[in-house]
């Protein structure tokens, strides 16, 4: 996430941040990628909700509020 105030998040990027965090969550749990599982169950057995995009957006607001504090 090095750099991540600087991204522009569209679409397409944000749905493959999602994408990725599932698939990091499903390799944490041992959830072979073959297993007919919805995003949803994987979230639950991990007692997660998504917060990657979330983060992102967080890091940005505050890296906006030190630009315009200059």
């Amino acid at each position: 996430m090095y750099g991540c105030e600087a991204w522009t998040i569209s679409k397409q990027i944000q749905n493959k941040l999602e994408a990725t965090e599932m698939w990091f969550l499903g390799r944490m749990l041992r959830i072979p990628w073959t297993t007919k599982k919805t995003n949803e169950r994987v979230l639950n057995e991990a007692n997660k909700r998504r917060s990657l995009v979330r983060i992102i957006r967080k890091r940005q607001a505050t890296f906006l509020g030190h630009v315009m504090r200059r």
